[in-house]
């Protein structure tokens, strides 16, 4: 999995968190449970477990996007490697079959 080393937040007295988004994921989890203690009808309960919801399904969805991403730029990099192995580029020993890119045959 990708992982990128941030240094600083840029923000005094805020530190860098080394995996933000699964401290996300359970610091929502909690709040969400959190919430359930309260009656239905509260406001605060209405509108933190929509905000908060949100969030997190938005948390969600980067980690996923993430893990895509990354084993996309994984599988990448492999490929860059073998095609600069098979030189795809160069031309062909011999020449293609006359109906080799005929569809259909």
């Amino acid at each position: 999995i990708c992982s990128i080393i941030k240094l600083t937040t840029g923000l005094v007295g805020l530190a860098v968190s080394h995996n933000p988004h699964e401290r996300l994921r359970i610091l929502y989890s909690k709040i969400l449970a959190s919430l359930q203690t309260m009656p239905q009808d509260a406001a605060y309960r209405k509108y933190t477990e929509q905000l908060v919801s949100e969030r997190f399904n938005h948390v969600k969805m980067v980690i996923v996007l993430d893990c895509v991403f990354c084993l996309q730029a994984e599988c990448e990099l492999a490929l860059s490697r073998k095609m600069s192995e098979w030189k795809p580029w160069e031309p062909l020993i011999e020449e293609p079959p006359p109906n080799q890119w005929k569809w259909p045959i």
